[in-house]
């Protein structure tokens, strides 16, 4: 026989076997039935997975290969946001720090120069007080 007869009469051997669970299943029993169809089920699985094997050797391979592949490039995305948040959360409590630092110091400055300028005399306060000398000079 040739494998392509035989793999014929394997596929209709296992289309008879789920035909006679669904046949024990509405006589016999429910559970007699859905045993014995889970059982040719499962066997049929098998038979199509060596089949498979059997005329394409790099099914699996690739099949498994695509898989993995997908699976890694959903990990790298999961991986670049995580990163991305972790940096960006990272660096604005860095840099806010920073500035809130540097602003504090400019604002020390600015009120220590304030200090400076509010004690200097103002310009009309220098005018009374060349006018008062001048005034103490003439009457001297």
């Amino acid at each position: 026989m040739r494998p392509a007869h035989v793999d014929a009469v394997i596929d209709l051997a296992y289309g008879a076997l789920i035909l006679i669970s669904i046949g024990l299943i509405a006589t016999v029993d429910l559970r007699v039935g859905l045993t014995f169809g889970l059982g040719v089920f499962a066997s049929y699985i098998l038979h199509v997975a060596w089949k498979m094997a059997r005329f394409d050797p790099d099914w699996m391979t690739q099949a498994v290969a695509k898989t993995v592949e997908t699976q890694v490039e959903d990990i790298q995305t999961q991986v670049e946001e995580t990163v991305g948040e972790t940096v960006e959360e990272t660096v604005e409590e860095t840099v806010g720090e920073t500035v809130e630092k540097q602003v504090e110091d400019v604002q020390t400055q600015v009120e220590a120069v304030n200090e400076r300028v509010d004690r200097r005399p103002r310009e009309d306060e220098v005018e009374e007080l060349i006018e008062e000398s001048v005034e103490d000079e003439s009457e001297t």
